[in-house]
């Protein structure tokens, strides 16, 4: 088997989901241990207990891959008074490290929502909520003879994507102007000389949080001494990031049919739901985890059925016979996140072992 070390493991799932994406009262990312630690094996969980780490201890697992942080807030005291610090207390004390991907894994494309969409069958997905502001544009002049290499460079860097299209970018020949001092070593013309070049305008997106890399890049390959560029913030939305998903039925369905689907597929013991409001139904709107702050959206989107959790009483009143909200519970819309680790750690390490916890950690039972 494949020995890796920690920080290779996570850095494969914050390419697929960036840290930069999580909420801020969120704590995603490595919890405890050291991320140059070489491990062996590690356990993919929803929630870390003292389970799952005895289970970690048993199997050999230098690391716990869990949805849900142990840590959501600064531990004041380690005297494991509680479950969370009793688990770190002995993750420590066995040398396992534990590493959490929370709402930056709910909200990229692929994601959590995009998961659960998936074992539905669903066509036509979108994001449902896209989130603003977490995009820019880069705007540089280069010689026309070095416009491909630079393109290419700023494109490897992870500009140029927009939804399902990549390398994409606008480009305009134009002439620039300039005129180097004494202590000046122009890669055109000559010193203390005014000098006309034929330009190409290139400009592209990439994501806010990668700024530092783009800009690294360009100065690296652009072949002038000083580069001008500018970058813009942009409140487009961002079409690959965001809450929930919206998407078809491949053919309508009955919709105490696809109920009965829904509670099958996700193996709910229940499902809450609101009145039936027509009998057939197409159009779906999904959020992982909590969503019922998001229910105007699914509405505005006119789905014709809402399926999250977490809705309290008078929230479902909300619906307004407008959409079916079916509350199918925490636990069970995020089970298929251990698929989605499982997949993007495996897919870099494919000899690693990685293993699935079999510890249930949802909390809450029922009584039939």
């Amino acid at each position: 088997m494949e020995k890796v070390a920690i920080k290779n493991i996570i850095s494969a799932i914050e390419n697929f989901a960036p840290p930069a994406y999580q909420d801020s009262w969120d704590n995603s990312g490595l919890l405890v241990g050291d991320a140059n630690c070489i491990i062996e094996s590690a356990l993919v969980t929803i929630d870390v207990t003292e389970a799952v780490v005895d289970e970690a201890i048993v199997k050999g697992c230098g690391l716990i891959i869990a949805h849900h942080p142990v840590i959501f807030s600064g531990l004041k005291r380690l005297t494991g008074k509680s479950e969370n610090e009793r688990v770190v207390i002995k993750a420590i004390k066995n040398n396992i490290a534990i590493y959490a991907a929370h709402t930056n894994i709910d909200v990229v494309r692929q994601g959590v929502s995009w998961r659960m969409a998936q074992k539905l069958g669903l066509d036509k997905i979108q994001t449902l909520i896209p989130q603003k502001a977490l995009l820019k544009k880069l705007v540089t002049f280069v010689p026309f003879d070095d416009a491909v290499k630079v393109r290419k460079a700023l494109f490897d860097a992870g500009a140029g994507h927009i939804g399902n299209y990549d390398m994409c970018s606008f480009n305009s020949t134009g002439e620039g102007s300039f005129r180097g001092n004494d202590s000046t070593n122009p890669y055109k013309g000559k010193k203390g000389k005014l000098h006309f070049e034929n330009e190409v305008r290139i400009e592209t997106v990439f994501p806010a949080f990668i700024q530092n890399r783009i800009v690294d890049t360009l100065l690296t390959t652009h072949p002038y001494e000083e580069v001008a560029y500018d970058i813009y913030s942009l409140e487009n939305e961002h079409q690959g990031v965001g809450l929930g998903i919206i998407g078809s039925l491949p053919e309508a369905e009955d919709c105490l049919a696809f109920l009965k689907r829904v509670k099958d597929v996700f193996s709910c013991q229940v499902i809450r739901h609101t009145p039936i409001v027509s009998d057939k139904i197409e159009k779906i709107a999904m959020v992982g985890g909590a969503g019922s702050s998001f229910l105007k959206s699914a509405i505005a989107q006119k789905a014709d059925m809402f399926i999250t959790a977490d809705f309290k009483y008078h929230q479902f009143f909300d619906a307004e016979n407008k959409i079916v909200i079916a509350d199918i519970g925490h636990y069970e819309s995020e089970q298929f996140t251990k698929e989605l680790f499982y997949e993007i750690v495996t897919n870099k390490f494919s000899k690693f072992a990685l293993r699935l916890s079999e510890v249930v950690t949802n909390p809450i039972n029922y009584l039939f």
